[in-house]
């Protein structure tokens, strides 16, 4: 079937001159194309702000160099772990120091411990008081592993370290809440009743997901919230290798080291965890594997939903127009030319749903995005992917009405009331 291009030209005019004859028919008719593929954008929208957002969350811990040392496996329910998983042995100081003194690719240690006194931290200044703020000891190197700035005075030091000195580098919410606008530096604050000097203030964290919690901090030296704390043992571990590309002989010294330390039988496994940017990012991106199929599953009942509307309103339109095709036929109109326009107006159809539908996509996207605080995304690939989907709807649907219309015999076809 070879057609001209006067031919299409033609087709489509009678498509869109249909169209526009019958527009609330034809509106209903793409209503389920319309929504399958504005969800299809919309979601893809809003699936690639919140991959951005989480990529920037993942970013804000730290440089890529960093490895956690964890207890327990990470992203495990506690009732998938094994016996042995649940019995392990918590992580303390002498990991820390076991790793700065036998890991050569190892640039920083940072131990952390964390208190929560029932029913929430809190620091006073005067008559001023900041509530449930994280309140931790850690090491010197927690702002070259963490990769964190200071907006105002300096960090914990070895010197505070040794002589277990009382004083805080607090969060930027903090002081905003506790000296507002006065300067805090030199100025002594009680966290839960023990009195600190406070001598830096953390620069602000921004995050996609409303306040980060590390603007709430207040960080003192390990040893002094060990003499505070003195029960408070199990602890958070983080290191920051030289560079990237030392990373994974860092992890390899690190569990040499552990191993050793936490005496680990030869051909047993770890009974500790490390755990990189590459594997949250993994569960981020298994997570919106998970989304992605969600959403193609519902986006594919609007669309079939739309398909059988455009066939069902084809043969509805076939049946109206008999007689008018008897006398095309009459005069000279092939089976081609019935074929192609009937086909035309199917796919013309189901198109007009589809770029309606990107649009309506691109606005909702944009418009959670936006209200989510996400970055704003537009995918050109499920746009291409929408709208093709959309044609081929209207091909498939319109193909079996399209056929019926063209072997419509000429001679029934003029009798036909």
């Amino acid at each position: 079937m070879v057609l001209t291009t006067v031919e299409i030209r033609d087709s489509i005019g009678m498509a869109l001159g249909s169209l526009r004859a019958n527009k609330l028919r034809s509106f209903l008719t793409i209503l389920g194309v319309l929504i399958g593929v504005a969800a299809v954008i919309g979601l893809a929208s809003i699936i690639n702000g919140l991959n951005l957002a989480m990529e920037e969350e993942i970013a804000n811990m730290g440089s890529a160099a960093i490895i956690d040392v964890r207890r327990l496996p990470e992203f495990m329910d506690w009732d998938d772990m094994t016996e042995d998983q649940r019995n392990r042995p918590e992580l303390t100081v002498g990991e820390a120091m076991a790793i700065k003194a036998n890991c050569p690719s190892v640039d920083g240690v940072a131990p952390t411990n964390r208190y929560w006194a029932p029913g929430g931290n809190v620091a006073k200044y005067k008559n001023r008081k900041a509530t449930n703020i994280t309140y931790l000891g850690t090491w010197p190197d927690y702002v070259r592993v963490a990769d964190r700035s200071l907006q105002q005075g300096r960090f914990i030091t070895e010197g505070d370290v040794e002589r277990r000195a009382q004083v805080a580098v607090i969060g930027h919410e903090i002081a905003n809440s506790l000296f507002e606008g006065d300067q805090p530096i030199g100025q002594e604050i009680r966290v839960n009743g023990n009195r600190f000097e406070v001598i830096g203030v953390f620069e602000k964290i921004e995050s996609n997901f409303g306040e980060s919690y590390e603007n709430q901090w207040v960080a003192i030296p390990l040893s002094t919230f060990e003499k505070i704390h003195p029960w408070e043992e199990a602890l958070s571990l983080s290191v920051r290798a030289e560079s990237l590309d030392k990373l994974e002989q860092a992890e390899e010294e690190i569990i040499n080291a552990l191993r050793v330390y936490r005496r680990v039988p030869f051909g047993k496994e770890n009974n500790f965890e490390l755990v990189t940017q590459d594997t949250y990012k993994e569960k981020v991106e298994e997570i919106t594997g998970v989304i992605y199929i969600a959403m193609l599953v519902i986006t594919s009942v609007g669309l079939m939903v739309g398909g059988i509307g455009v066939m069902n309103i084809m043969l509805v339109s076939v049946t109206e127009r008999t007689r008018e095709i008897g006398v095309r036929k009459a005069i000279g109109a092939k089976k081609s030319n019935i074929l192609l326009q009937f086909l035309t107006e199917a796919t013309t159809l189901s198109a007009t749903g589809g770029l309606i539908g990107i649009v309506i996509g691109v606005l909702l996207g944009v418009g959670v995005n936006s209200l989510a605080g996400f970055p704003l995304t537009v995918s050109l690939f499920w746009i291409l992917i929408g709208f093709a989907v959309a044609v081929s709807v209207g091909m498939v649907s319109g193909m079996y009405p399209a056929v019926k219309a063209a072997r419509l015999d000429p001679i029934e076809a003029l009798r036909y009331e």
